[in-house]
């Protein structure tokens, strides 16, 4: 059976499809992609056909499969971000995954190109984040809240552009939209991010945070791996390789 894909509305967004996955690591258990903008991880209500999908069609074609391809969602990033998704291939590797990200056993690295630099070089944010449901938004809060949850992160600024800066996230929680929520409230927001106070949005939709790398022991072979994305082929990102 042949994969129909329902794509965005936007005709800049060039989502994936099985012919253009950037597949940055695979072995009998894992399957580990460079999402482009515009990707949904996820089915939802826009009906778009989600990466997961994709890469199911990917695999079913690359190993001439005729059933249905096992594939399992580990983690999500938001859609108009890039960068690294993993997935489990194997029903004995999602759950030993799910729990490695459950427990914070997961190092997960990300860039932002931000219009203003924070006014330390580097530093640790702690916020409590309310999610509006309704808005798809989150809120950060200096101290806590009613149904607020505690978001962490560590950030540095790793170089200055021509009229933005690049800041590298280490992210010590995994809550909703936390990145784009955190630095928006001490004004730091991301280049494109009309959900989170920047100006003006990018021509593809997309915003310019990305999933540089992930480490984490594998679920079966319990070796330590390290991934690294590289992001978007655009002016901007191309400056801060």
């Amino acid at each position: 059976m042949k994969l129909i894909l329902h794509t965005s509305n936007n005709p800049t967004v060039q989502q994936s499809n099985p012919s253009n996955l950037t597949v940055l690591h695979e072995d009998n258990h894992l399957i580990v992609i460079n999402k482009k903008v515009g990707d949904i991880v996820q089915g939802d209500k826009t009906g778009d056909t989600p990466l997961s999908e994709v890469v199911k069609e990917y695999l079913k074609i690359k190993y001439n499969k005729p059933g249905n391809v096992y594939l399992g969602v580990v983690h999500r990033l938001d859609r108009p971000t890039s960068g690294i998704v993993l997935f489990a291939k194997t029903s004995k590797a999602l759950p030993r995954l799910n729990k490695l990200f459950s427990e914070g056993k997961t190092k997960k690295t990300y860039w932002a190109v931000v219009k203003k630099a924070p006014n330390a070089k580097e530093g640790v944010l702690t916020h409590w984040l309310v999610r509006n449901p309704k808005q798809n938004k989150s809120y950060a809060h200096e101290k806590e809240v009613r149904d607020s949850k505690k978001a962490v992160l560590a950030y540095r600024t790793l170089k200055k552009l021509d009229t933005y800066f690049l800041l590298e996230i280490d992210l010590k929680t995994g809550r909703h939209h936390q990145i784009r929520a955190q630095l928006a409230k001490m004004g730091s927001f991301i280049k494109g991010d009309l959900k989170y106070g920047a100006d003006r949005s990018n021509r593809n939709g997309g915003i310019h945070l990305h999933a540089r790398s992930l480490e984490f022991e594998h679920p079966v072979k319990k070796e330590a791996i390290q991934i690294v994305a590289n992001p978007p082929n655009d002016p901007i990102w191309n400056t801060c390789l």
